[in-house]
């Protein structure tokens, strides 16, 4: 099995985009356990070689808070009661949430810097397609609430053990 091991939020940011391009949609078949990444072919995905953890995903969400037309950023206040009103009711068993600052290139060109907010839940992997109407819906909402272009995600595999 693939791991990966990154030390700093840039090289996390950057492994996830390109793990979002290369791998396809919101949820990639490899996701999904329909196809086995080149590196996994062969594994039972009973565990890894130590024979600890489960599988199951992790989905990394990108939440900016830079708004069009001069309205003012998403407050603190606005984002954590948008988590408590809609991601946490879709994940109550838990999630991970860090703040940080984040560029990118919006649809006329312009390079946009923002606060931003990563989002990591965890979640087996025989849950991905009922988990993934749940992010789906939340990215969704999270731009018509806010008239935002999008929310990035990411999706990548994990062994994990509580």
């Amino acid at each position: 099995m693939l791991q990966l091991r990154i030390s700093t939020p840039v090289a996390a940011a950057l492994v996830a985009v390109a793990l979002l391009f290369t791998a396809g949609g919101p949820v990639s078949e490899v996701a999904y356990g329909t196809s086995a990444p080149p590196a996994a072919t062969g594994s039972t995905g009973a565990g890894d070689a130590r024979g600890t953890g489960s599988p199951y995903l992790a989905t990394h969400l990108y939440f900016g808070t830079g708004r069009h037309g001069g309205e003012p950023p998403i407050t603190d206040e606005e984002f954590m009661k948008f988590v408590a009103d809609v991601i946490t009711p879709r994940f109550p068993s838990g999630l991970t949430l860090q703040e940080g600052r984040g560029q990118w290139r919006d649809k006329d060109g312009d390079i946009n810097r923002e606060r931003s907010y990563e989002l990591t839940v965890l979640y087996p992997v025989r849950e991905a397609r009922a988990r993934d109407r749940d992010i789906e819906y939340i990215r969704r909402v999270y731009c018509d609430k806010y008239q935002l272009e999008s929310v990035g995600r990411a999706d990548v595999r994990a062994q994990v053990s509580f």
